[in-house]
């Protein structure tokens, strides 16, 4: 971590910017494919293009081969476990619900960080954090609804994956500190390609769709030929989901946590956008009320957190 100043600060939020809207662009292209091509053909693609342009855009500036070397091996299958599964379900509840309700819901990830550094790292957790952990999840219940006629089993899918990733971020507390992060990067992309390729072989033939709850069926959807329209999309998908990664660990190396992790909540405005010009939804008054919670208790949270520790880790989220 270099020592922060206004500049670098400056500099570290700017780059988060960037990377929110990098993802964001991930998650509206995932969305619009979810209905022509399986989950697993688009993870495939996506990380074959995002290997390519680690190769060349990112890999020349960070030690060229010398990346893929490590002395963790262990806790990278396991990170790239975990963001494989997260991957998996946030894109699954992409597919099946309003852009701005999955991503507000994906949000609670910093209080779930904070759940598990108390139970894995022996962190403390006094009253404000608590009352701002069940202020959150409060907020997912205004938009899930269970028990109502609008609840759908998608809706837990971003809370999986948000707990998830959670992991994902207490690993990268371990490993950070001797792992670059062109290097946890790749590692995650050699994952992605081992579990979408072995999946693709399994239900790549569409054996399984149209006899599973609609909430999987983009999951089992057997493989189509790429439109040609589409390819584009894919390269954007990779390329950005690279970029976005290496951004996001610049802005936590460089810059003050507390200066550069708000600007990541950019995704949910402009989740919102893009639900409301591209895919014709917008929230309605209690989804309002639970993106209100989330963000807000995350945004404190994040505040109260980087007042505890100085510095922050590599990344939160490397390729999603």
């Amino acid at each position: 971590m270099l020592s922060s100043t206004p500049r670098t600060n400056l500099l570290g939020a700017g780059y988060a910017t960037l990377a929110a809207l990098c993802f964001s662009l991930n998650d509206v292209g995932i969305k619009f494919l979810s209905d022509s091509y399986a989950l697993h053909q688009i993870v495939l693609i996506r990380t074959l293009v995002g290997l390519a342009t680690l190769a060349i855009v990112i890999a020349p500036f960070a030690g060229g081969l010398t990346l893929i070397r490590t002395r963790c091996v262990g806790w990278h299958l396991l990170r790239g476990l975990c963001i494989v599964f997260a991957n998996s379900f946030l894109f699954l509840g992409l597919a099946s619900l309003p852009i701005a309700d999955a991503i507000a819901i994906y949000f609670i990830a910093p209080l779930i960080v904070t759940l598990l550094s108390v139970l894995f790292l022996r962190e403390r957790a006094g009253p404000r954090r608590w009352t701002l952990i069940l202020l959150g999840f409060a907020g997912v219940l205004f938009i899930v609804r269970p028990g109502s006629s609008t609840f759908q089993v998608a809706a837990l899918f971003p809370m999986i994956a948000a707990t998830l990733y959670a992991a994902v971020h207490v690993i990268a507390r371990r490993i950070g500190g001797t792992e670059s992060a062109a290097t946890m990067t790749f590692w995650i992309l050699m994952s992605f390609v081992a579990a979408s390729s072995t999946i693709g072989l399994i239900l790549g033939d569409g054996r399984l769709a149209g006899n599973v709850h609609p909430a999987f069926e983009f999951l089992v959807r057997a493989w189509a030929p790429i439109q040609r329209a589409d390819l584009w999309i894919f390269v954007m998908l990779g390329t950005s989901g690279v970029i976005g990664g290496f951004l996001i660990s610049q802005a936590y190396r460089i810059a003050q946590a507390s200066f550069a992790a708000p600007f990541e909540y950019i995704s949910m405005p402009l989740a919102v956008v893009w639900g409301v010009t591209v895919f014709g939804t917008f929230p309605d008054i209690s989804a309002w009320i639970g993106i209100a919670l989330i963000v807000g208790t995350g945004l404190a949270l994040i505040w109260f957190e980087s007042r505890k520790r100085s510095g922050a880790d590599q990344t939160a989220e490397v390729f999603r």
